[in-house]
């Protein structure tokens, strides 16, 4: 191995975590020295897949690498990134950077502290078709977004919110370069005791409006935006990494107007973000601050959920 290469390890073997590790084995900037996880036949197995070592103890690791991948489920996440932060290494944190606000803003705090990478795995910010969509959006004025997904296991220890609706929050909050200033929801939990599905309006101060729907219990895969700016339309697949996008013309001529996509899996792109981080110190496109305005706008939609939901329960009661 060149010893220029960082050396990483994946914490957590789970399937997401799997994904990491496949893609950093297949990174020539890498050196993907373990996997980590508190099931050691599972992290035997991942490591014998990978070609890595497996442990069981965070302890393991120190000394060993420089960057680590955190794919634990997301109550895990604070306490092994700051954990790996006191080893003196550089981090990636899935999606959402934590359970709540407050311990977001303690790994920000910890990682500006100590001088480490904090990155956050909000993985559409590198799907290609938004990466473009950032050279053509101008002045957001209104969102369309479906994000639907089948029923799975993974991720129920968190609500949709948190699961799914937490990347396009993400996404909207980068392009509108601005926080809501009024949040309407209204969510129901159909096969989980979490909500499984959540519809969103959020309002901006100079009139943008972004509309949001998020389920896991849908019969169909959907990933869609459309955005809409003075004279132009635009649509993206997120999966398809594909956008069009038209212009109202003075004539009132509709024009379709190409867009280029350089397609790409944004899990490649993420990850190789993060090694540039590591050996630039720059600052990542996800960092915690962004990260966790977005884990704001999420409680902030949740609790407008729970809001809806008690007038619902009074009405019924009546």
């Amino acid at each position: 191995m060149s010893e220029n290469r960082k050396r990483l390890a994946v914490i957590g073997a789970g399937s997401f975590g799997r994904n990491h590790l496949r893609v950093l084995r297949q990174l020539e900037s890498v050196n993907l020295v373990a996997v980590c996880d508190t099931d050691a036949a599972r992290a035997a197995d991942a490591g014998a897949q990978f070609g890595c070592q497996s442990v069981t103890d965070l302890a393991d690791l120190k000394g060993k690498v420089d960057g680590a991948v955190i794919a634990t489920p997301t109550s895990a996440h604070v306490e092994t990134a700051l954990h790996m932060m006191e080893y003196g290494v550089d981090v990636l944190v899935e999606k959402p950077i934590a359970p709540d606000v407050a311990s977001a803003q303690r790994l920000v705090e910890a990682a500006e502290r100590q001088g480490r990478v904090l990155q956050v795995g909000h993985l559409e910010r590198f799907n290609p078709a938004v990466i473009a969509l950032r050279t053509i959006a101008t002045t957001p004025l209104f969102f369309e977004i479906h994000r639907l997904s089948l029923f799975s296991p993974r991720g129920l220890d968190v609500d949709v919110v948190l699961d799914l609706m937490i990347h396009d929050i993400d996404v909207v909050l980068s392009l509108t370069k601005a926080l809501p200033v009024e949040i309407r929801a209204a969510g129901i939990s159909i096969l989980s005791e979490k909500v499984d599905i959540a519809n969103v309006r959020l309002a901006f101060a100079n009139g943008c409006v972004a509309n949001l729907t998020a389920s896991r219990v849908s019969t169909e895969r959907v990933r869609k935006i459309r955005l809409f700016q003075p004279s132009q339309y635009i649509s993206i697949d997120y999966a398809r990494q594909d956008i069009a996008a038209f212009r109202v013309m003075p004539d009132r001529q509709i024009n379709y107007e190409p867009v280029e996509v350089q397609k790409k899996e944004p899990l490649r792109l993420e990850l190789e973000h993060f090694v540039e981080c590591m050996e630039t110190r720059q600052k990542p496109l996800v960092d915690g601050v962004a990260a966790t305005r977005a884990l704001d706008v999420a409680h902030g939609i949740l609790a407008k959920i729970e809001e809806h939901a008690r007038l619902v329960a009074q009405s019924i009661s009546k």
